[in-house]
């Protein structure tokens, strides 16, 4: 797909959904990271509820260092995998304290050394929080990039290169959100709407599906 497609996909996307944001709630960066990790496996909506009564008490590092695994573990059960994400949760809030003096680095390079942040993670706190252009490749990033064509990769970080390259560095941001939206709206995981897609003139899943199955693209 050329590069004057892909700006057209993302100008009609942009006005399918003008709406279109961190469906994440955060006051601060810290706030968004300790989000982004409890989001892992979990919809938005739960973390968001599990968020709003653990930041009354615990939203800055030192703080939530005051907790133990077990505690914060209870407090953040319903969001699924709550030991490791407790674990992770402390020891890069003590890391945050320790090296960082309690603010949460702005760089990928930082922010990747931090227990349990990978590049998704990373990105979403640089765009949303620092505002750095940033394309976090989560599920419905990852499907609905494979599927229109716009990014073509078996793995995420592929992906996230492919998208890096075909967009404009200043749309990479509200691109992200852009994906994400559609991918919950319309191209859903298991029946996408076709029909009532505003790209599908553009989808290389809609117009050349046997093209789509014969690459065999799946998540890693």
């Amino acid at each position: 797909m050329n590069k004057q497609d892909v700006v057209k996909i993302l100008k009609i996307l942009s006005e399918t959904y003008p709406e279109a944001t961190c469906a994440l709630k955060f006051n601060s960066p810290y706030e968004l990271l300790v989000a982004t990790m409890l989001s892992a496996q979990c919809t938005d909506v739960r973390v968001n509820k599990v968020t709003s009564e653990l930041y009354k008490e615990f939203n800055t590092p030192e703080k939530m260092i005051s907790l133990t695994e077990e505690e914060l573990g209870e407090k953040i059960k319903s969001c699924g995998f709550f030991r490791n994400k407790s674990k992770h949760i402390l020891e890069t809030s003590r890391a945050i304290v320790e090296k960082y003096q309690g603010s949460v680095p702005d760089t990928l390079k930082e922010l990747i050394k931090l227990p349990g942040v990978g590049r998704k993670t990373a990105d979403v706190v640089l765009s949303n929080a620092f505002g750095v252009p940033a394309i976090a490749v989560d599920t419905h990033v990852f499907r609905v990039s494979n599927r229109l064509g716009i990014a073509r990769g078996n793995t995420p970080q592929k992906v996230e290169m492919e998208l890096m390259k075909n967009i404009p560095k200043h749309l990479w941001s509200d691109s992200h959100h852009y994906l994400i939206w559609h991918g919950r709206k319309i191209c859903k995981s298991r029946k996408p709407d076709c029909e009532h897609c505003p790209v599908a003139p553009y989808c290389q899943y809609f117009n050349h599906p046997e093209d789509y199955e014969e690459h065999k693209i799946k998540k890693n």
